[in-house]
């Protein structure tokens, strides 16, 4: 994933219909804060952009949170198709989604 300010890499790992909470700390300087969901073999797909807008077409499921400095991402009701490394990225730009 080529762009600025990548903060975190979690390989999300769970039990069918768990809640699953993300979380990262960005910079003091953090303009946005973008998360996105990679599965192998495919680009990085837009789920969150300015820490708490769900992107078009991403299930309610995925909820950003932000207090201060620290952010979260929620994933209610984990399913199979959910297993994937998720990144967190703080930038001073709007989020890719290509």
């Amino acid at each position: 994933m080529a762009s600025q300010g990548l903060l975190l890499c979690v390989l999300l790992i769970s039990i069918h219909g768990e809640t699953v909470t993300i979380s990262c700390t960005a910079s003091a300087s953090t303009i946005y804060l973008h998360w996105y969901q990679q599965k192998p073999g495919q680009q990085p797909k837009l789920l969150i952009y300015k820490a708490t807008s769900r992107y078009t077409g991403v299930p309610g499921r995925f909820t950003g949170f932000r207090s201060e400095a620290n952010y979260t991402l929620t994933i209610r009701e984990v399913t199979e198709d959910d297993a994937a490394d998720y990144y967190c990225q703080q930038t001073g730009w709007t989020p890719l989604t290509q």
